[in-house]
């Protein structure tokens, strides 16, 4: 009974069962009493955490997904396969928690189907809202294999495998739509989004920023599953995704800086004001120290340091959302906006039942596939163990030939 209760009780276990708890509760509260009662949104500010985090992030924290799928099954790079499946999984339950996140922020949930048969085409909201809704679809058949395989349904797992092509180029197709329409979105509210953060590039720059973050969340995801799951650590593997990482990263920082010496708002950053902080915190968080790390190649064979460039780069990557989707409006409004107790335990309440689902996933189907990489390495390795047994017993067996002959 003790044993059961240690693991029970965890400290872990605990905290997530005091967000869900919080997070139920705050639920109630805003499907009863409505969003004016439940949050500190208003007419004057729609939009806070809900959309800026659970969403807008969200979605990009889910790229690596379709990032390393392309690797993987377009790019035929095999090194990369460990991590395939994971990834695939991870923006699976990124992008459910980002339906649920918008099932809290509507003001009429029950009207979300409504874009799937109420077409608007001149609307951003309308290509945002298919994309997503046929990406999930594909994350879901690429993430049946997994679940045929647990099963042992083996016409279905041959057939979905056969589809993988055509599956992971319609991630593809649909990923760099919707992640670059998020920045379109904000492409419609010019004078009322601050000069530091608005441009016409943001589309490209959130798919930029997406296909980064997506590498690294790939880093931050094999750590924490080698830890929950005493698996080994794909270290040379994690190498290159860094490698890569620095790669997306010093693009996005080269188009953003070009950008604001061209549109001149990078003169706004003189004298330092609360935007300049903000942006200053964001682009050397996120982007120009992990560049350097990244870049680095101590670092980079450094599980430990990865790891921790890693998580640095998401931090800078969640203030760099926040800052489009919060920040930059609260600036040019003058309106102040500090998320409700209830907004932030909803949000928590969605990552804990996204790292439980991933949790559970990876305990019930293969999620993780063999090493290909390392049991190339191990047949090499016995290999070359027969070959110097065999010339150690070669030169034996000619002597005692040449002694035949003499006789």
């Amino acid at each position: 009974m003790s044993r059961f209760w240690k693991t029970i009780a965890s400290p872990w276990r605990i905290l997530g069962l005091i967000c869900v708890i919080a997070g139920t509760y705050a639920g109630v509260l805003r499907f009863t009493r409505g969003l004016g009662a439940s949050t500190h949104l208003s007419d004057s500010f729609p939009w806070g955490l809900w959309v800026g985090f659970d969403v807008v992030c969200g979605v990009g924290l889910a790229a690596g997904g379709f990032t390393v799928s392309a690797m993987v099954y377009l790019l035929n790079i095999e090194k990369y396969r460990p991590i395939a499946r994971p990834a695939v999984l991870t923006a699976f339950i990124g992008y459910l928690l980002v339906v649920g996140g918008l099932m809290f922020d509507l003001g009429h949930p029950w009207r979300i189907w409504h874009p799937m048969v109420m077409w608007n085409p001149h609307s951003v909201m309308f290509e945002v809202a298919w994309c997503v809704t046929l990406y999930t679809l594909v994350l879901a058949a690429e993430i049946s294999a997994m679940v045929f395989e647990r099963l042992r349904w083996q016409l279905a797992t041959r057939i979905v495998h056969r589809a993988t092509l055509p599956l992971t180029l319609a991630a593809v197709l649909l990923s760099m739509l919707h992640q670059s329409s998020l920045g379109s979105l904000f492409l419609i509210v010019p004078g009322r989004l601050h000069e530091l953060w608005y441009t016409p590039l943001l589309p490209l720059l959130f798919f930029l920023s997406a296909m980064g973050v997506g590498l690294v969340m790939t880093i931050i995801e094999s750590n924490l599953s080698a830890r929950a799951f005493g698996r080994a650590l794909e270290a040379e593997v994690l190498q290159g995704v860094g490698r890569l990482a620095a790669i997306v990263l010093s693009i996005y920082l080269v188009v953003r800086g070009v950008d604001l010496i061209r549109t001149g708002a990078l003169l706004r950053l003189w004298p330092i004001d609360r935007a300049g902080v903000f942006f200053l915190l964001e682009i050397s968080i996120g982007f120009i120290i992990p560049i350097m790390l990244f870049s680095t190649v101590r670092i980079r064979k450094n599980s430990r340091w990865l790891y921790h460039a890693a998580q640095m780069t998401l931090l800078g990557f969640i203030i760099n959302r926040l800052n489009v989707a919060i920040t930059g409006f609260e600036l040019v409004s003058g309106k102040t906006y500090i998320p409700a107790w209830t907004e932030i335990a909803v949000t928590l309440m969605l990552v804990t039942f996204g790292v439980t689902a991933f949790y559970l996933a990876a305990r019930i189907f293969p999620v993780f596939e063999p090493d290909v990489l390392e049991e190339e390495r191990v047949k090499t390795w016995r290999l070359e163990v027969d070959r110097q047994a065999s010339l150690r017993v070669a030169p034996a067996t000619g002597l005692g030939g040449s002694k035949g002959r003499e006789g």
